[in-house]
């Protein structure tokens, strides 16, 4: 009889999925049963649940698996099934067949593609993807997930929600572009991008390719819900020095904190600090590429070091400089984030020189390093406990020519990051598409093949060999 409701509840799983094709805001879903209601998980074989004490209370027993597969959605008793050991094959769970196995573990870094892990919400991290049961994420709703076993509290949840360039003058016309993603990316608690223009041509263009935006596009990015802008990028000094500081007075203006850039050398170095109930985050970002003016005292530019491929060799200088502005930003926060401007245009493949200096920036106190400027995506990696973005590709950006910038500059991911006090616990990476209008749109899973692909060719998350 279990075989046949195994059976049933299958050809439901694909009404329990989330539609990726919507862009919707995390909403909060029905109010589950009280928590006195809610039932505990069977201890599966091996598992040893921790025992009850004055000190503990229930945290999520999630499921993780390898991150390249695409999210899984379960009813509660299809998931306690694989949980007892019942489904043994992946297409119980509506996904391609193959023998499904099981382990229990501790801390979860990594899975095998046809593995499962069950494991305590405190011991998995970015390296996996977890399944979420009834559509609650265990890590960014544990209360209200439904599958629980017995442990300490978890700390406090917060949602960081990263985008690509930023490109909103020339043929884009504009922050309506940025509208139909404009609820997904209020959701989340902290919300940063990278801003690659000027808001000001109060001065004559610096280079051919200048671009400048509207003032009125503070507007639009401020219902999208950004808390943080980065300036540390090749155009915001597109309209000279007057125009750079006058676009970071506008942005400050309107509210949002910036960093990378400023009207000095102490004012590119400054990192914007987020409070989110109590908890710190610094964000601090760099240029690599050149043509804004490195800031200097009393020089107006960009915090710049100089690398590969397009500002000579390696800076070790500047870098130490960006590596003790990480050290000190890391005794005042609980989280930094990097956001350097590096790489070669056009290609998916990072250089090898972006490899040295993240895992330079990791051993600096960096917990997620997120870069921009090759507008296609690049992989990720894990550098110990650190989070490795190379590129999430163009956000909007007018970029449509395909003999010229290929179709991979109208697509990219949106980072969408959970952590728990001051660990990262789960990034998730969300395709989208830039249309006619260049306004970026998630897309299902399944017509994001390419960009998955590319993404994951140059990754080392989900790595089975």
């Amino acid at each position: 009889m279990r075989a046949v409701a195994v059976l049933l509840v299958v050809l439901l799983l694909a009404a329990c999925t989330p539609d990726e094709d919507e862009d919707t805001a995390y909403a909060p879903s029905p109010s589950p049963a009280d928590s006195a209601t809610q039932s505990t998980a069977p201890t599966p074989p091996g598992w040893q649940t921790q025992q009850p004490s004055a000190v503990l209370t229930k945290r999520p027993l999630v499921l993780a698996t390898n991150p390249r597969r695409g999210p899984i959605d379960l009813p509660e008793t299809v998931a306690r099934w694989v949980i007892d050991g019942t489904i043994t094959n992946w297409r119980d769970l509506g996904q391609p067949a193959a023998p499904l196995r099981v382990v229990d573990r501790g801390p979860v870094r990594n899975l095998p593609m046809n593995t499962v892990a069950v494991a305590a919400a405190h011991g998995v991290g970015p390296g996996v993807r977890v399944v979420t049961v009834d559509g609650f994420d265990p890590l960014r709703e544990p209360d209200r997930y439904p599958i629980q076993v017995q442990g300490p509290s978890h700390d406090q949840v917060t949602t960081v929600t990263i985008v690509g360039d930023i490109m909103l003058g020339r043929e884009v016309g504009g922050g309506a572009a940025l509208r139909p993603m404009a609820r997904r990316l209020a959701s989340a608690d902290i919300t940063v991008g990278n801003l690659e223009s000027t808001l000001s041509d109060a001065g004559a263009p610096t280079q051919d390719d200048a671009f400048h935006a509207d003032p009125a596009v503070r507007e639009d990015l401020w219902r999208a819900g950004f808390d943080a802008l980065s300036l540390a990028n090749n155009h915001v000094g597109d309209y000279g020095d007057a125009a750079l500081v006058e676009t970071v007075q506008l942005v400050r203006n309107m509210g949002f904190k910036t960093f990378g850039a400023g009207r000095d050398l102490a004012a590119a170095r400054r990192p914007a600090v987020i409070d989110q109930l109590g908890l710190t985050f610094g964000f601090l970002g760099f240029n690599a590429i050149g043509e804004t003016p490195e800031a200097a005292p009393g020089q107006p530019g960009a915090l710049s070091v100089s690398m590969p491929p397009r500002t000579g060799p390696l800076d070790r200088g500047e870098l130490r400089r960006v590596l003790g502005d990480v050290r000190r930003l890391a005794k005042r926060v609980d989280v930094v984030v990097v956001m350097p401007h590096w790489g070669t245009q056009y290609t998916n493949r990072p250089e090898p020189v972006q490899v040295d200096v993240a895992r330079r920036l990791a051993a600096a106190g960096a917990d997620l390093v997120v870069g921009g400027h090759p507008h296609w995506v690049q992989g990720a990696s894990l550098v110990g406990g650190t989070l490795v973005v190379n590129s999430l590709g163009n956000f909007v950006f007018d970029m449509d020519d395909e003999s010229l910038f290929g179709e991979q500059a109208m697509e990219g991911l949106v980072l969408e990051a959970t952590f728990w006090g001051d660990r990262l616990m789960a990034a998730d990476f969300v395709p989208y598409r830039m249309g006619e209008d260049f306004a970026p749109r998630v897309v299902a899973r399944a017509e994001a093949t390419r960009v998955y692909d590319d993404f994951w060719e140059f990754s080392g998350l989900g790595a089975t060999r």
